[in-house]
């Protein structure tokens, strides 16, 4: 990532901790005017998402150090462990809000001043939706997992104040106190969901998962296009380090080839991989033709001509 995508992810992740305040502000409002056992799952929710903006502001700044002689491939996973601790708890406030609604079953309650709860907690959802569909698109340009996950994390508050935004409403209109937790535990079901998927993304990251098919496919076309001179790749390994991807192969040269030119065709490899993989890390090994080819192959271009 450049010095300019990580002062853009550091400010968002910054001002995504007053903006967590002011939300969770307007939706304990909400719920104090109404006494809605859903508005206060809501407004429950919405005080992990204050603790998540500081987790994932202090996270993103440390992956955003330099790599030093402890981490000499830098800092970028410590983005995965925020992801997986926003997944925890996006999955702890849905149990949450399961206890306040199987509370809320055995004494249903009709609601105190419905379209001023609604108002307020509607205002809170529509500043939700907006910052979460900021975080998301620029946590994907700048490849931020924590950043991502802390917009996933808001999409879901997003989902569950729609929800209860519905239901309230059904509430007012029929007159059906219970519908109020029902429709609690019913979103509560869906952030577990939401949650399970932020999680199981992190670690696959954490477990070092290969670059996507399409980033590999470039990577192939970019070395195939650019080792004239060589007589072929293999054993083609990529990894994503939150930011950061890491590419490695084995570059087969003739036995009689010059270190000065084998080392002209890895810069040369080094540069057209990076162009199509912009932070990319690559390390290239030199093989002389007689060992013998494994792993992920690679078509090369043809040998020059000889002068």
């Amino acid at each position: 990532m450049s010095d300019q995508g990580n002062g853009i992810v550091a400010r968002l992740a910054f001002w995504g901790i007053p903006l967590a305040f002011g939300v969770m502000g307007l939706k304990l409002v909400a719920w104090w005017v109404t006494g809605s056992v859903a508005l206060l799952s809501d407004g429950l929710e919405s005080t992990v998402n204050v603790v998540a903006a500081f987790i994932a502001y202090f996270v993103i700044r440390y992956a955003q150090k330099p790599a030093d002689d402890d981490h000499p491939y830098g800092h970028h996973k410590a983005e995965y462990l925020s992801a997986v601790l926003e997944g925890v708890l996006i999955v702890v406030a849905a149990l949450l809000i399961i206890r306040e609604a199987v509370d809320a079953l055995l004494d249903p309650q009709l609601l105190d001043a419905p379209v001023l709860g609604l108002a307020i907690n509607g205002a809170a959802g529509l500043i939700n939706f907006i910052w979460a569909r900021t975080l998301i698109r620029i946590g994907r340009t700048h490849r931020s997992p924590a950043l991502s996950a802390d917009g996933q994390h808001i999409m879901s508050d997003v989902v569950t104040s729609a929800g209860v935004f519905l239901g309230l409403v059904l509430v007012v209109v029929t007159g059906y106190a219970i519908l109020d937790p029902l429709l609690a535990i019913l979103v509560a079901i869906n952030i577990i969901y939401q949650g399970w998927k932020v999680i199981s993304h992190s670690v696959a990251g954490l477990m070092d998962k290969a670059v996507e098919p399409e980033e590999e496919a470039a990577i192939k076309t970019a070395i195939a296009e650019n080792s004239a001179g060589s007589l072929g790749v293999h054993y083609l390994r990529t990894r994503r380090g939150g930011a950061v991807a890491f590419v490695a192969f084995d570059l087969v040269v003739p036995g009689d080839m010059p270190v000065s030119e084998a080392h002209k065709i890895c810069d040369r490899l080094e540069a057209a991989v990076k162009a199509v993989l912009p932070g990319g890390r690559v390390t290239i090994h030199v093989e002389p033709e007689s060992e013998v080819a494994h792993g992920v192959r690679v078509g090369v271009g043809a040998r020059p001509p000889a002068v």
